[in-house]
């Protein structure tokens, strides 16, 4: 019996620190997204200010629509502006689709390891 209690309180320890662990990842995921989506912002607000030409708050809504996948709401008038927005919106995109999947991958690492079968000594699950 007293080895049964043993066993007991190893495995609720090993689940919170196996919780602490998952907690801690979906963390440092949403800070990596802040910071990767922080400095794409600051990309496309430059950019659109000094290449395209628009003012601070036109800088920062234009990047903010195209990051979102809106759309621009500013026509740019030069090429290098043109140039710029068209390659800004390519760099969005794949941004967006990376921050989704360090956003998401806490979610698939605990799915998976609820889904885990330890194997056994020989190698065959």
């Amino acid at each position: 019996m007293r080895l049964y209690i043993h066993y007991y309180q190893m495995k609720v320890n090993q689940v919170k620190i196996v919780q602490k662990a998952y907690i801690n990842r979906i963390f440092r995921s949403i800070w990596i997204c802040s910071v990767i989506i922080f400095l794409s912002m600051l990309i496309g607000v430059f950019g659109y200010h000094y290449l395209g030409g628009l003012g601070w708050v036109d800088s920062i809504l234009n990047a903010a629509m195209i990051l979102t996948g809106m759309g621009p709401v500013d026509p740019m008038r030069h090429t290098v502006g043109k140039l710029f927005a068209s390659f800004y919106a390519l760099f969005s995109g794949i941004v967006f689709l990376s921050s989704i999947a360090v956003l998401v991958s806490p979610l698939v690492h605990q799915f998976m390891f609820k889904l885990h079968v330890e194997e056994d000594g020989n190698g065959q699950g």
